[in-house]
This record gives C-alpha cells, structure tokens and sequence, in this order.
C-alpha cells in the first residue's frame, strides 16, 4: 500500500510492504551474506591462508572467518554487498562489530591456546551483477 500526504510546502510519500516483502529481503540479504562468505573462503585460500573454521560461535558472538597463514591466527570478519550505493562494506564494520569479534577470539584463544600472534581483519566483498566479484583485505585492523 502506497499513501501520499502533502503538508504545505513538504510531502512524504509512506510505503507499506507486505510481511512477505520483508521475508524476500531478508532472504536475499542473507543469501548475499551467505555467497560473499563462500566467495570470502575461496579467494583465502588461493591468497595462502588455511581456513580453520567457518561461522565459529560462542553465545551469541560468531567470527565469520578463523584462518591461519605464516604462523598467524587471523579472526576475519566478512562483509558484502551488491552495489556501491550504500559505500564501501568495510565502512559498515562497526566498533560494536569489532568488540564482538575480539571478545570471540577471545573465547576462542581460551578454548585452542597456544598463539603467540593473532590479527584481526576485514574482507569487503563486492559482487556487482555481470562482473567478477572484487575484494579488499583490511589486515591487522585495530579500534
């Protein structure tokens, strides 16, 4: 439903979706979600990381990412989008996001100790329709 309001010299144009709506853009945000994490594993790998764990889980934190490369345990945290309109997807890493992912690893460093080096980075993912998908590999990322 689609309701047009004039006020003077203003007017605001209100758009209800049906709940379906939102299930559909739920899913396909999730499905993007889901893609660029499987795109994000694959080009690891081929750039020399060996990917220890996906989707690792501790209450209610996750680290998209848990990799290894040069003796260096790396927590990566994913982000991907479909256009450029909304920026870049590393600018939507926020310090919340960050503290999650580092009290993570830290649960995680509890239960496998024995690193001496550890970093935190970011993956930016963009996969534009009818091109190769782009990535971005933030390294070492500190609040």
């Amino acid at each position: 439903m689609i309701n047009f309001h004039y006020f003077g010299n203003h007017s605001l144009l209100t758009v209800h979706y049906s709940p379906q709506y939102y299930k559909l853009e739920m899913a396909t945000h999730n499905e993007i979600g889901k893609k660029g994490e499987a795109l994000a594993v694959d080009w690891l790998k081929l750039a020399g990381f060996t990917v220890m764990h996906q989707n690792w889980r501790h209450s209610h934190y996750e680290i998209d990412v848990i990799a290894i490369k040069e003796n260096i345990l790396h927590f990566i945290e994913v982000k991907t989008r479909r256009t450029y309109r909304f920026g870049f997807p590393e600018e939507s890493v926020s310090d919340k996001k960050m503290n999650h992912l580092m009290q993570a690893a830290e649960e995680f460093m509890y239960q496998h100790p024995g690193w001496k080096r550890i970093q935190y980075d970011i993956l930016s993912i963009i996969m534009i329709s009818k091109k190769e998908p782009e990535y971005f590999l933030i390294e070492d990322v500190y609040l």
